[in-house]
């Protein structure tokens, strides 16, 4: 009998079996191949008193523990002065924020531009704008809404921050750059956190977690925060018109109460002489029913460069004395005592850092006496030591130094040990220390995660697979071997 040529199903078990290799690397492939990381972004408007800064924030898709990892990816500051300054001329508001715009439109993927959100947040200047004249408030935040729906981001509004959210939302930031929010912790002892002290134009905050605060006295001042599926209880607190701007304001209003021509202000360098109005003085609702009567147009602003005098008058503008709670800062405000390391940023970092007094483990002594020396640096050598700084901040920083030793040590009680606990900080990790990024980080928990990127197959599912592929080619290599099983079979045995 023919025997049968059995290379055609050979043939065809080669090609099933080729086909199911190529299969099981293809399923390979796209199983392990790479997924990219999708990302989302927001922009956060900061019209701050003195200047509007814009800030755009990424972080990934998926978000841990509910609450986004974000980065601080691009900044512009906006010309010009803050928006509460356009209060004549509220269209101007609007304009000034378009280049700014303009540079996110570039930053943000076009893909990306409709579904990101974009937020205005107002603080102190308009909060006194606000208080000064409602209206006018309202004019600057139609022109500014008006200008910011003409971009093609996904407008959230334009709104004044309260002092507590701008003074919480900064300690969120200090926190979150410095990776203290997922630790996992007792977060009744405020060891493993930072606090937060944000000195601005018009106001200042101080924010902190403290194992004597647990809220029930003054209770105003406190705010729970939930991050990382952590509870976090916080006091915090804002002083308007204690910003540095607005405190040099109630200064001079301690120097001019009584209407004079002149006065030698010993907060200012020795050899300093300016003409100043009353008007501009005292048009801030800071100060403006302080205004003397009968006063004239002008003073002639002198200055003595006296660090003693100058903190003696500063102190003036602050009340020590009233108190209806166990212990206070300043004001009759309830503050519980200071615990753990403080970040100091803002103006209290562009000061400091002016004068080479950012690193706290300089003696406090030492510090007082630094900041004695600059004041009584003669007028024109200072211009002449610092010819690239613009006048109008130089003029300022013996005030401004006085001031912040004054806020820190007599307001906020930190003293000769515990001034070493300040971190005098501008950017942490890349990021601006301020409240912006902390209050990005919050509304990412009512942004809607997208699903992430998965693997086209489950691992379950991928092992599955490939199990089967695998039992498939062993029976396809066994069912390949019959051809030679039947030959060996026809051999004759030898007995």
């Amino acid at each position: 009998m023919k025997e049968k040529n059995p290379w055609p199903v050979t043939i065809i078990i080669i090609v099933i079996g080729v086909i199911a290799i190529v299969a099981l690397v293809t399923v390979a492939v796209l199983q392990n191949m790479p997924l990219s990381q999708k990302y989302k972004y927001g922009i956060v408007l900061d019209a701050g008193s003195s200047h509007t800064a814009l800030y755009i924030y990424e972080w990934p898709a998926e978000k841990d523990n509910n609450t986004g990892r974000v980065e601080q990816t691009h900044s512009c500051k906006v010309k010009g002065p803050g928006i509460s300054s356009y209060a004549s001329d509220p269209w101007k508001a609007g304009e000034s924020l378009k280049e700014c715009m303009k540079e996110a439109e570039m930053k943000v993927p076009g893909k990306r531009h409709h579904e990101t959100p974009l937020y205005l947040g107002a603080t102190a200047g308009m909060r006194l704008l606000n208080m000064e004249n409602g209206s006018a408030s309202d004019q600057v935040f139609q022109a500014v809404e008006g200008a910011l729906q003409k971009f093609p981001f996904s407008f959230q509004g334009a709104r004044i921050l309260s002092g507590q959210e701008e003074g919480a939302f900064g300690w969120v930031t200090v926190n979150y750059l410095d990776d203290r929010l997922k630790q996992v912790c007792n977060h009744t002892s405020g060891l493993e956190t930072t606090g937060a002290l944000d000195l601005g134009g018009a106001s200042t905050q101080i924010s902190f977690v403290s194992s004597n605060y647990n809220g029930s006295e003054s209770p105003s001042n406190s705010v729970t925060f939930r991050l990382y599926g952590n509870n976090y209880n916080l006091y915090t607190h804002s002083f308007l018109c204690y910003g540095k701007d607005q405190a040099m304001k109630l200064m001079l209003a301690q120097q001019t109460k009584s209407g004079p021509e002149t006065i030698l202000d010993p907060c200012f360098h020795p050899g300093y002489n300016e003409t100043k109005s009353y008007s501009d003085l005292y048009n801030s609702p800071c100060v403006s029913n302080r205004k003397p009567q009968g006063a004239p147009a002008t003073f002639t602003h002198m200055g003595r460069g006296n660090f003693q005098q100058c903190q003696e008058v500063v102190k003036k503008v602050f009340d020590f004395t009233s108190c209806k709670y166990s212990q206070c800062s300043f004001n009759g405000v309830f503050q519980p005592l200071l615990q753990g390391p403080f970040g100091a940023f803002s103006a209290y970092y562009f000061v400091m850092n002016f004068l080479n007094l950012t690193n706290t483990s300089i003696p406090l002594d030492a510090v007082r006496q630094k900041i004695k020396d600059y004041c009584a640096t003669p007028w024109k050598q200072v211009m002449a030591q610092h010819p690239d700084v613009k006048v109008n901040y130089l003029q300022e920083y013996c005030f401004g130094a006085t001031y912040i030793l004054t806020l820190l040590t007599e307001g906020y009680n930190f003293t000769s040990e515990s001034y070493s606990n300040i971190k005098f900080i501008k950017k942490i990790k890349g990021s601006d220390a301020g409240w912006t990024l902390g209050y990005m980080l919050n509304l990412t928990n009512m942004i809607p995660a997208e699903a992430p990127d998965t693997p086209p197959l489950p691992h379950a599912g991928y092992v599955s697979i490939v199990t089967l592929m695998a039992i498939l080619l062993f029976i396809l290599f066994l069912v390949s071997l019959r051809p030679l099983w039947r030959r060996c079979s026809k051999h004759p045995r030898i007995i």
